[in-house]
């Protein structure tokens, strides 16, 4: 069982972040003002779950392997990097560029029935997907049960085990 530290702080600095995220951003594309949009994009996320992972995927388009990185502490995924514009001649004169570069970050909390030791990141084709496996005392089962009487027999039902460690860690903290 691990122990998770209480960090009162925590949304306040979420908070910091984003209006910090909004004010770094050109605000002046959403009035319609043509150019190049430095820091004014992030890149889409789709967030899924199955039974054994939850799995992160962000488009990445015309971006490399080492543009961007990916890192895990205290239970937040964070994603950031830079699409850089990348003028092909000297002698190219753009009449209008409507994709966005810039230096990105996304962060995303992980629930507590994901583990980040055994998760595993793949890019291709402009997607980076990142699978991480849950824990197992959080995944469902199945549990048998017996009746009593000719009539009845053994019967299977499925049960989705609850996330237990907040519930020893609310009974040792006095129920808090």
């Amino acid at each position: 069982m691990t122990i998770v530290r209480y960090d009162p702080f925590r949304d306040l600095r979420t908070l910091q972040e984003e209006v910090n995220r909004l004010f770094s951003t050109n605000l002046t594309r959403g009035f319609g003002e043509e150019g190049i949009g430095r820091g004014a994009w992030n890149p889409s996320v789709d967030i899924y779950e199955n039974k054994d992972h939850i799995v992160l995927e962000a488009e990445l388009p015309g971006m490399k392997r080492e543009d961007f990185e990916l890192s895990v502490e205290n239970n937040v995924i964070t994603l950031r990097g830079e699409r850089q514009f990348e003028k092909k001649e000297e002698s190219d004169n753009y009449h209008r560029v409507e994709r966005s570069y810039g230096s990105f970050t996304r962060s995303f909390t992980l629930p507590q029935t994901v583990s980040a030791e055994g998760a595993t990141a793949e890019y291709r084709n402009g997607v980076l997907r990142v699978t991480l496996p849950k824990r197992e005392e959080t995944k469902a089962r199945r549990i048998e049960i017996s009746g009593e009487g000719a009539a009845t027999s053994a019967k299977t039902i499925e049960a989705k085990a609850e996330n237990v460690t907040d519930d020893k860690s609310s009974q040792a903290a006095g129920g808090r």
